[in-house]
C-alpha cells in the first residue's frame, strides 16, 4: 500500500523536540496539527492518528482541550487507529470513558516497565524493558472494555481498546529531550541530580528497544488498511 498518512496531534505547546522526535521515529507522512492553538483536522481522511505528550492535564480547564477531545472521540468512532503517548495516552483513556487522576507524586527518569506479553504493540520487546518516564497523572481506571498491556510500580503504562493504543512512557525521547524535560521540573536537588545522572548512553541504548512500539503501530495500521498484507 502507499505510504501511511498520519494525523499528528501535537499537544506539546510548540516544543521543537517533540516535532523532531516523532518525525524521526514514525515511518509515515505526518500531517501536524498544533492542538494547543486550536489547530485540528477538518476531516478523518487519515490512516491513523498519533497524540503527543503535553505539560497539560486532561482535566484542566483550557479552551483547546474540549475540541481536541471531541475530534479524538469522533475519530475513534470511525474506527481510526490511534496511538497516544503520555498525555495522549491519558486523553484517549479519558475520551473513551476511563478516569485520569493526579498520582500525588512524580515518576521521572529511565525506569523499568513490564508489558503483558500478548499485545501486538510490544512484539519484539523484552517483557521487562527500560523507558523514559515523566508524569504526575495516571490512568487510574481504564475505559470500559479496554485491556491493560503495560504497567510498573507507579501506574498503568499501556492499554488497548479496539484499534486504540496508549502508552504512558516516552518511547520517542532522545537524551537531549530527556535532559531538557528533567531540568524543567521542580524536583528536590538530590532527585534532580539522580535523574540527570541516569540520562546516559547506557540507559538510552536500553530504552531504544521501546521505540519498536512505533514500528509495531504502523505495521498494525497497514494491516488494518490492507488485511491481505497480514
Amino acid at each position: 500500500m502507499d505510504r501511511l498518512r498520519i494525523a499528528f496531534l501535537n499537544a506539546s505547546h510548540g516544543d521543537e523536540n517533540t516535532r523532531r522526535n516523532f518525525r524521526r521515529e514514525l515511518d509515515a507522512d505526518l500531517v501536524e496539527f498544533d492542538a494547543t492553538e486550536h489547530h485540528l483536522p477538518d476531516s478523518f481522511d487519515f490512516d491513523a492518528a498519533v497524540i503527543s505528550g503535553s505539560r497539560a492535564s486532561v482535566y484542566w480547564d483550557e479552551s483547546w482541550i474540549p475540541p481536541l477531545k471531541s475530534w479524538v472521540g469522533d475519530a475513534a468512532e470511525t474506527g481510526m487507529p490511534m496511538l497516544g503517548i503520555c498525555y495522549g495516552h491519558q486523553l484517549l483513556a479519558d475520551v473513551l470513558g476511563g478516569d485520569v487522576r493526579d498520582m500525588g507524586e512524580y515518576e521521572i527518569g529511565y525506569r523499568a516497565v513490564e508489558h503483558s506479553g500478548d499485545s501486538v504493540l510490544f512484539e519484539g520487546i523484552d517483557r521487562q524493558f527500560t523507558a523514559f518516564t515523566t508524569h504526575s497523572d495516571e490512568v487510574a481506571e481504564l475505559p470500559p472494555g479496554a485491556k491493560p498491556i503495560a504497567e510498573n510500580d507507579y501506574s498503568n503504562h499501556g492499554f488497548r481498546k479496539g484499534d486504540v493504543f496508549g502508552v504512558q512512557f516516552h518511547p520517542e525521547y532522545d537524551t537531549k529531550t530527556a535532559e531538557k524535560v528533567t531540568r524543567g521540573k521542580d524536583l528536590a536537588k538530590e532527585r534532580l541530580q539522580a535523574v540527570l545522572d541516569g540520562i546516559n548512553d547506557e540507559n538510552y541504548t536500553a530504552a531504544c528497544e521501546a521505540k519498536t512500539v512505533f514500528d509495531n503501530f504502523t505495521d498494525y495500521v497497514r494491516t488494518v488498511q490492507d488485511p491481505a498484507a497480514d
